[in-house]
């Protein structure tokens, strides 16, 4: 067998939906520490997040990310309802979502996944390993997996 190659590096869009001000910026500087080419954008609760996919108001023109990085518990619209919302609309439907929280409740595990996450990952307390988790989600949501086009 020959050697594989790696595919092509691109840089990668991701939206992050967190309302903490020190998680976001953990995960800016985690992200910026890893090995991963990424444009963050952030956005505080889940009804800001339908907004910037559906690019509504202040919204319109932001680029389409490849991953969504969801946060479960936020104000006004929490993070299982916005998996419920993008499953529901065929435009944003296909977008991976990777539920990205502090939670480590099993009924949370089930109900992201019925409501259609693509993984759910419970935050890293060593930044170390938060960096680390950030090399591995590029390595396969940016670098392997195909997703449908818009």
């Amino acid at each position: 067998m020959g050697a594989t190659s790696m595919p092509e590096t691109r840089p990668f869009t991701i939206l992050l939906v967190e309302d903490s001000p020190v998680q976001q910026a953990l995960t800016r500087r985690a992200i910026e520490d890893s090995t991963l080419d990424a444009h963050l954008h952030v956005v505080d609760d889940g009804e800001a997040a339908m907004q910037y996919l559906r690019g509504d108001g202040e919204y319109a023109g932001s680029p389409r990310p490849d991953i969504i990085l969801l946060d479960l518990n936020m104000p006004r619209m929490d993070g299982h309802s916005v998996l419920e919302a993008l499953r529901a609309e065929p435009k944003l439907a296909a977008i991976p979502v990777t539920v990205l929280t502090t939670s480590t409740a099993d009924s949370d595990v089930s109900a992201s996944y019925a409501r259609g996450a693509n993984a759910f990952i419970t935050k890293p307390a060593e930044y170390e390993k938060f960096v680390a988790l950030f090399s591995a989600l590029g390595q396969f949501w940016a670098h392997f997996v195909r997703t449908p086009k818009p």
